[in-house]
């Protein structure tokens, strides 16, 4: 009886394991599929934050209007009483195609993209965001990722 019992325990770590390591290939997939990188453009007055995406992927805008839908892109921006936000994210006009993995037609962005949050700086600091987004390609999409990132602004 108690072999019995330790041998489904090694069968169900076993399985927790490999499908761990599934997981875990997605996931770190998705981190090389976009490659993030920003800056803080003083003359505008803007963080810039740019996505390379690699090709034959696509990157969903931040409104994305079906419900059965992707995840969209968004920024989420750590409260720092140095930085004033002004408005919202601002994207460039996407593509609009028909999307086999959800059977709808969706807004989204291939190749690279900058995205531009436009600020007010008090004084020098350090700006943390986090980037929510999700990528397909024409067969299969990548479970939503988080990225943290910090850049460093520099009052006028």
């Amino acid at each position: 009886m108690l072999i019995l019992t330790f041998e489904r325990y090694r069968i169900r770590m076993k399985f927790i394991l490999t499908l761990f390591i599934i997981l875990s290939a997605f996931v770190l997939k998705a981190q090389n599929v976009v490659k993030w990188s920003h800056s803080f453009n003083e003359k505008e007055g803007s963080v810039d934050i740019k996505a390379e995406i690699q090709e034959g992927w696509h990157l969903y805008s931040q409104d994305v209007s079906n419900d059965i839908g992707p995840v969209p892109t968004s920024f989420l921006f750590a409260e720092n009483e140095d930085v004033k936000l002004i408005g919202k994210v601002y994207e460039p006009k996407p593509e609009r195609e028909y999307d086999e993995n959800f059977e709808a037609m969706l807004d989204f962005f291939k190749g690279s993209v900058t995205f531009q949050q436009r600020v007010s700086v008090k004084k020098n600091t350090t700006l943390s965001y986090t980037i929510t987004y999700m990528v397909c390609d024409d067969t299969m999409c990548l479970p939503p990722v988080d990225e943290t990132y910090s850049i460093e602004l520099e009052s006028k």
